[in-house]
């Protein structure tokens, strides 16, 4: 989906995905570091990127859409947070080797290549003992109508997700059914696979 469809998307004056964070990251919050620099892949609007900017982290939103980020940037600056906003392409975005303590994709579906390739990314960008936290639908969400990718290309098995981060070590893994209430698109009981897990 390209930075237009996104664009379109975020242009209506409400929160697409809702004001509040995502609840898998919500319950993650005391595993999650307490300080250092956080990267939220897929940011939309900023309600995740928020949240681990209200614990302390220095946090970049990355999303295709400017139009998404630029609420956020309002929102932050309603908050009183300070948040680092960057309109990018994950096939062309890069962050420094070893920057970052703490990477975030809730709902970011990519194609299986690039997917693999920004997991991949991850684990150079972070530093040893950081953390990437992943929820996606899972592939029998199309069964579903209760939001997410109708593109069976876009959506991983929890296999897959663990195969593409055999380099990391494995706190938390799951495939499950959880009611998704996380605004106008994500609305109902939802498959959805979620990991944690640690750079070594």
């Amino acid at each position: 989906m390209s930075s237009t469809f996104w664009n379109d998307r975020y242009a209506a004056d409400g929160l697409v995905y809702g004001e509040l964070p995502n609840e898998f990251l919500v319950s993650m919050r005391s595993r999650l570091p307490k300080a250092g620099r956080a990267l939220d892949i897929g940011a939309g609007e900023g309600r995740n990127a928020l949240f681990l900017a209200s614990l302390g982290l220095d946090v970049l939103a990355v999303d295709q859409s400017d139009v998404g980020l630029a609420k956020a940037q309002r929102l932050a600056r309603e908050r009183g947070l300070r948040l680092g906003t960057h309109a990018a392409d994950l096939a062309e975005f890069t962050a420094e080797p070893g920057s970052l303590d703490l990477v975030t994709s809730v709902f970011c579906h990519l194609p299986a290549a690039l997917r693999a390739a920004v997991h991949a990314r991850a684990h150079d960008w972070l530093r040893p003992g950081g953390l990437i936290l992943i929820e996606a639908y899972a592939p029998d969400q199309l069964l579903r109508h209760t939001g997410g990718p109708k593109d069976p290309a876009l959506l991983a098995s929890l296999d897959t997700l663990l195969s593409e981060l055999t380099p990391f070590e494995i706190l938390h893994g799951a495939a499950l059914t959880r009611n998704v209430s996380e605004g106008q698109y994500h609305t109902g009981d939802a498959s959805v696979v979620q990991v944690l897990a640690r750079r070594n």
